[in-house]
C-alpha cells in the first residue's frame, strides 16, 4: 500500500492508514547519502580486517569498547549499547569471542545477575595488531577526503543528530507494526 501524501502547501487529501510525510529533497539526499556510505564503508573496513587479521568489524568493536572503557572491562548490558549489534547477538559475540580467548566474563559483585564483560591480554594484542589497518582504511575510504575543519563539521553534526535516534522505540515515536 502506498501511504498518502501530505502537500507542503498543508492541503491534505483524502485520509488514509497511513500518511506520508514528504522530507525536503536536500533532507532525502543526505539521509541516502548517509546509507549508502556507511554501507560501503562497512563492508569495505570488515572486508580488510578479515584478509588482513581473520577479525570481523563486530569483534574488533567490542575490543574497541572494551580497551576505551575503565579497567577494560563493560558490564554486559552497557557494552550492548555501545555496540552496533543487537543485545541478543552480542551474548552469541562474547561467548565466540571467549572462546578463542579475546574477551572473557565475570560476575558483577555487587549484582549476582550482571557479567562484566573483560578484555583478556591476548584481545588487547588482536586489536593492536589490528588498529592500523582499521584506522588507515578509515582514513583512505572515509575520511582521507575531508580537511581538517570539514571533518570536525561532519562529527559536530552527527553528535547532533545522534541523540535524536533511540535504541528502543518510545511512546511519541512508536513502531509501525
Amino acid at each position: 500500500m502506498v501511504p498518502d501524501a501530505t502537500s507542503r502547501s498543508g492541503e491534505r487529501p483524502a485520509r488514509s492508514a497511513t500518511a506520508r510525510i514528504l522530507l525536503p529533497d536536500d533532507e532525502l539526499a543526505a539521509w541516502r547519502s548517509l546509507l549508502r556510505l556507511h554501507a560501503r564503508a562497512i563492508r569495505v573496513l570488515e572486508s580488510e580486517l578479515l584478509t588482513a587479521h581473520g577479525l570481523p568489524l563486530t569483534w574488533y568493536d567490542v575490543l574497541v569498547q572494551l580497551v576505551e572503557a575503565p579497567e577494560h572491562r563493560l558490564r554486559m548490558r552497557d557494552l550492548a549499547d555501545l555496540v552496533l549489534i543487537s543485545r541478543s547477538g552480542l551474548t552469541r559475540l562474547v561467548d565466540r569471542m571467549g572462546a578463542v580467548g579475546l574477551v572473557a566474563r565475570a560476575t558483577v559483585d555487587e549484582d549476582a545477575r550482571g557479567w562484566w564483560v573483560v578484555l583478556t591480554p591476548a584481545g588487547y594484542e588482536r586489536l593492536r595488531a589490528a588498529s592500523p589497518t582499521h584506522l588507515r582504511g578509515i582514513h583512505e575510504h572515509v575520511t582521507g577526503c575531508l580537511q581538517p575543519e570539514e571533518a570536525r563539521l561532519l562529527a559536530g553534526l552527527l553528535e547532533r543528530m545522534t541523540p535524536r535516534v533511540s535504541s528502543t522505540p518510545s511512546a511519541a515515536n512508536p513502531s509501525p507494526h
